[in-house]
């Protein structure tokens, strides 16, 4: 009997923490027209209309971080670093263990030079994809060495 609560207690414990790196938001789950028209123009890599979309799906849904974390990442990529930040920011106030976020503000502090606060971000990434590396840890790591490598 105790070896089978231990057994189902790992178990759990285990589906946990592989479910904790998996997944994105499913846009296409939203309600939210410009959410998925932002996501669209991100990925047709038009910025200006990602972030007209994005602003707006923000001020319908103020609570949501992932709206926030787009924002962010369509303000970065159209040079508004002052704006990405402050997307990010909200992103991650809303949910602090959002790893996309956290890797985005983490590029973002590459690219104005702060490989502190860009180094932060790694760690925390680190503490929320262990045991497993996640795909946002890999990929802001890459991006920090990288940079190391060029400075």
């Amino acid at each position: 009997m105790k070896h089978t609560y231990i057994l189902a207690l790992l178990l759990a414990l285990y589906t946990g923490l592989a479910q904790a790196n998996l997944g994105d938001t499913d846009v296409q789950a939203s309600d939210n027209a410009d959410l998925k028209a932002g996501r669209t123009a991100i990925d047709k890599q038009d910025w200006k209309a990602a972030v007209d979309h994005l602003s707006k799906a923000a001020a319908a849904e103020p609570n949501n971080a992932d709206v926030h974390n787009w924002l962010g990442y369509a303000n970065r990529n159209l040079g508004n670093m002052d704006a990405a930040f402050a997307a990010y920011g909200e992103a991650l106030r809303l949910d602090p263990r959002n790893r996309y976020a956290h890797e985005y503000i983490g590029e973002a502090y590459l690219m104005v030079d702060d490989l502190g606060k860009a180094e932060g971000h790694l760690a925390e990434l680190q503490k929320l994809c262990t045991p497993i590396p996640c795909e946002e840890y890999k990929d802001l790591k890459r991006a920090v060495d990288e940079y190391k490598a060029k400075k």
